[in-house]
């Protein structure tokens, strides 16, 4: 579920980190093709997508995360595929805030199509709570095995996320769990960017085209910071309560004892209003934070990920 952005493996031929007991190690995956050049505009965009989609046949399960990508690959496939050839399942997790699983349910009801809650277990993975720069891929792993299963059961060829074009560049171990159990992404096959998914979703009507870009709640903790239950939970509470006071985009970095807080730059001066800001310090320090600081670049997707990543040159 593209939605949820999370991160890396390590270079091919490079053993990976220790899986723990009982988990496979990240495979080297050869580099995906390059997505094709962008559409010359918005029919084309949509004629892409429909055409890939077109060329399933046997059903599709829809790995629908309540984001905006996911969210026009389901209008999408409602159309080329028709409802009754398409399940849309969302993993019900610890990562992943309930407003977005209601989100999601509320999207497959609209588009009229069979909608299947799964749980998720990735807090029994040990790869996962130990949080390398694989976290990802173990935890896709497992979603996509689901996935697959519950594929087969329901008779359904293919299973589909929502990964676009801009991810391909990304540092997204998710990708090689992807490709290990043949999940297909149309998005990324027909070359849509997040601005495309952004412009075709608005063209269509759908209330998620300026929906900002969510990801997994394990994704505010620096690499080797274990991730657990009462991480999540204090994580959760606090961007809510962030949101609460309404910043519709923002992430809250766990760094213990300390909060780093990321909005967008263009929302600093709001939240720095002695009112908010007090407001967001009190929140924050319910949530169980020791300090509340604020990132002065601002909102990041990844941000944690900027250390894996050669420094940028001025």
């Amino acid at each position: 579920m593209s939605d949820r952005a999370c991160f890396d493996l390590p270079t091919q031929g490079v053993p990976g980190p220790d899986p723990g007991p009982g988990r496979a190690a990240a495979p080297r995956a050869d580099p995906p093709p390059a997505p094709p050049p962008p559409p010359a505009d918005l029919a084309e965009a949509g004629a892409r997508v429909l055409g890939i989609l077109g060329g399933l046949k046997g059903g599709a399960l829809l790995a629908l995360s309540g984001g905006v990508d996911s969210a026009l690959l389901l209008d999408l496939c409602a159309e080329a595929l028709g409802p009754a050839a398409l399940l849309a399942v969302t993993s019900r997790s610890e990562s992943l805030p309930p407003e977005e699983l209601e989100a999601a349910r509320a999207q497959a009801l609209e588009a009229g199509v069979a909608h299947l809650a799964l749980d998720g277990h990735e807090l029994e993975i040990e790869a996962f709570q130990r949080n390398r720069p694989d976290r990802c891929f173990h935890c896709k792993d497992h979603l996509y095995g689901q996935l697959r299963r519950v594929a087969g059961e329901r008779g359904l060829a293919h299973v589909l996320d929502g990964t676009n074009a801009d991810d391909a560049g990304d540092h997204r171990p998710g990708r090689a769990a992807a490709e290990r159990h043949g999940v297909r992404s149309p998005l990324l096959e027909a070359g849509l960017t997040k601005e495309w998914v952004r412009a075709l979703s608005r063209a269509r009507g759908l209330p998620t085209w300026d929906k900002p870009a969510e990801a997994c709640l394990s994704s505010r903790f620096p690499y080797g910071t274990r991730v657990t239950r009462e991480g999540l939970g204090r994580v959760e509470q606090a961007e809510r309560a962030l949101k609460a006071l309404g910043f519709r985009a923002v992430r809250v970095r766990v760094h213990d004892p300390v909060a780093r807080v990321e909005v967008p730059l263009v929302d600093l001066p709001a939240l720095l209003a002695p009112s908010v800001r007090e407001a967001v310090v009190r929140a924050l320090k319910e949530a169980g934070f020791g300090y509340v600081a604020l990132d002065l670049e601002g909102l990041r997707s990844g941000s944690l990920n900027e250390g894996l990543r050669p420094p940028r040159l001025a």
